[in-house]
């Protein structure tokens, strides 16, 4: 799976080790600072929970595995130390303590005290009730989330959680989050004229909830995220985001499709995800090598369907383009990380045309 990317942020993006990075860069500069002056170094303990002075800080209300905000908190006994209940589950003994786990109670105060920290500090939309007890929706786009001594914005604070979890295998606490966040920009949509900027953080966020239920093994409800990711990004002009984006999305449902059995309709999907790249391509010459890398794979997908469904002569001319593409693909040198996966995906197609050969060997030998 792609790597889900935070689609609030274009410029600079607000990741996990940002914060680590800054605070280590801040403390080697005190540390020359220090030297020059002859005053003495010393080593800071070290946290390895992230609660020391110079490293990562989780939150009083995150969870020590995954680092997330806590979702269906729960405290081991007798030890008393909280953690998602996904992500206890895993383990016999207390991951921070290392006592016996004897048994899992839920903690519905400290999951109630998270869910309103959520409402009303992350939310992009926040319900409030005035003097009269009447409820209306006060809007916090504007605002930031300050949290683990990091300030981020509303949407892109529940997706930084969401990707945390997600890393964490805690997909039910990722999808939670996303879908608060899905449900908010739904909300801007209505009401906003700045749509498409708005369809591109949706669709982004679809395609994560697709990612979610695929790793729950929920291909039904995954394709469903999938496609409405699609359609939203199909509204929006082409650049490298989107188009990458959408070709993704239309290529994992590809894929679904693919392992259910429906080989025509993968290979729908393929085609369509192979045409955004080749479009591409064809109106911004000049691209990167990372899209003839993904015409590519995409030209790969498509003839392996054909051979399945015994389209040997189209499989080979897809597989024959590929690697012409690829070994007339020149790299620069700030592009030397993308050679490992030029080889790989050469490698891969190059065995699938020696494979073919050597079956047709075989059968002329044996007549």
């Amino acid at each position: 799976m792609t790597t889900p990317v935070c689609p609030f942020v274009k410029a600079a993006r607000p990741d996990d080790t940002c914060p680590a990075k800054k605070s280590i860069a801040a403390g080697s500069e005190s540390a020359a600072a220090r030297k020059d002056s002859g005053e003495t170094a010393t080593v800071s303990p070290k946290c390895p929970f992230g609660y020391d002075s110079s490293n990562f800080k989780l939150g009083p209300l995150s969870c020590m595995i995954c680092h997330a905000l806590l979702f269906d908190s729960t405290k081991c006994i007798p030890c008393s130390h909280l953690f998602c209940h996904v992500c206890v589950s895993r383990f016999k003994d207390c991951p921070l303590c290392g006592a016996d786990i004897e048994k899992l109670e839920a903690d519905t105060n400290l999951q109630s005290m998270v869910d309103q920290f959520i409402e009303g500090h992350a939310r992009i939309k926040r319900p409030h009730v005035d003097a009269n007890g009447e409820g209306e929706q006060v809007p916090n786009e504007d605002k930031k989330v300050i949290y683990e001594d990091v300030s981020l914005d509303r949407g892109a604070f529940l997706v930084q959680q969401a990707m945390r979890a997600f890393r964490s295998q805690n997909f039910k606490s990722a999808k939670s989050r996303l879908t608060m966040c899905a449900e908010d920009i739904r909300g801007q949509l209505e009401k906003s004229d700045n749509s498409s900027e708005l369809c591109s953080q949706l669709g982004a966020v679809l395609g994560m909830l697709g990612d979610c239920c695929r790793a729950m093994g929920d291909s039904a409800e995954a394709i469903n995220y999938f496609e409405e990711s699609v359609e939203f990004l199909t509204k929006l002009p082409t650049d490298l985001e989107i188009t990458h984006t959408l070709s993704v999305s239309l290529n994992k449902i590809g894929d679904l499709k693919y392992y259910d059995g429906d080989l025509q309709a993968a290979r729908s999907y393929y085609l369509r995800s192979l045409g955004v790249r080749r479009d591409f391509i064809k109106n911004h010459p000049g691209v990167a090598s990372q899209q003839i890398l993904d015409v590519s794979v995409s030209l790969a997908k498509v003839a392996d369907v054909d051979r399945t469904l015994g389209k040997e002569d189209e499989a080979v001319d897809g597989f024959q383009e590929a690697i012409k593409l690829l070994e007339s693909l020149s790299l620069k040198s700030e592009e030397a990380s993308l050679e490992p996966r030029r080889l790989s995906v050469l490698t891969f197609l190059k065995t699938q045309l020696e494979e073919k050969q050597s079956e047709a060997t075989a059968s002329l030998v044996s007549t």
